[in-house]
């Protein structure tokens, strides 16, 4: 359950990121601020090439940004080192990719426990909370299957799996449903509300409208800026947002 009272868990100001190939600048974000709190459900939608993904990643520190602030978990992004970061991400951030990011010679409980042993969990106990995070997104039995003897749902599954299993701070989904059909997405978009009501703070950037409008607060993005911040009631229709300008972003 959100505390609205309490310090928000991100919050970021006046973000700005351009990319610069030769001569030619794109602007993929226009002073983005944002403040999610703990507990949060946040949707993130908008036209393809207006910033979604490029905003995920500036406010996980995946991307750097050009100007702005973004603190997450009381800890300010961009005054870090790079180590630093890193790590910040690898102990207080979970993330879930479209591409499912799983190792492939490795088995669901390897690629789960990864970010325990990163941060230097002993291996007994890492390898006990995989399997216990593969249980709880309903993979018992399944822990010793590759991802080539998986199903998309269900590699999608082990993705959430590790996102969770070192009890983050904040997991980022980008377009967590895009590589499924439309019963798989349905499976995992229930996972991620049972996430969210166990406590959990999420952010997913999706062009799926029915995981869109499923949270309690939907941002919409366009041109690089957050054009809306509301819920799902109150946000226009897609067919209502502008397409992308010629200074397309991503």
């Amino acid at each position: 359950m959100m505390d609205a009272t309490a310090p928000p868990i991100l919050a970021a100001r006046g973000v700005t990121r351009t990319y610069r190939t030769g001569t030619h600048e794109v602007t993929a974000l226009r002073g983005a601020d944002l403040d999610v709190h703990a507990g949060e459900l946040v949707m993130v939608m908008g036209p393809s090439g207006n910033g979604k993904t490029t905003l995920l990643n500036c406010l996980s520190g995946l991307d750097d940004i050009d100007d702005g602030t973004v603190h997450v978990d009381g800890q300010d992004l961009f005054a870090m080192s790079d180590r630093a970061r890193t790590r910040h991400r690898a102990e207080r951030m979970g993330f879930v990719f479209q591409s499912f990011n799983l190792i492939p010679v490795l088995s669901a409980e390897e690629n789960v426990e990864l970010p325990l042993l990163v941060t230097g969990t002993a291996p007994k106990a890492a390898r006990e909370r995989a399997r216990e995070m593969l249980a709880r997104v309903g993979l018992h039995g399944r822990n010793t299957h590759r991802p080539n003897e998986l199903s998309g749902g269900e590699q999608q599954r082990v993705t959430v799996a590790r996102a969770l299993v070192a009890e983050p701070a904040i997991v980022w989904a980008d377009e967590p449903t895009g590589a499924l059909d439309s019963r798989t997405a349905g499976g995992i978009i229930d996972l991620l509300h049972e996430v969210h009501a166990a406590g959990q703070t999420l952010v997913v950037v999706t062009h799926d409208e029915a995981l869109g409008r499923s949270g309690e607060r939907l941002i919409q993005v366009r041109d690089g800026r957050i054009v809306q911040d509301g819920t799902p009631a109150t946000a226009p229709d897609r067919h209502e947002v502008a397409a992308p300008t010629r200074e397309g972003t991503r």
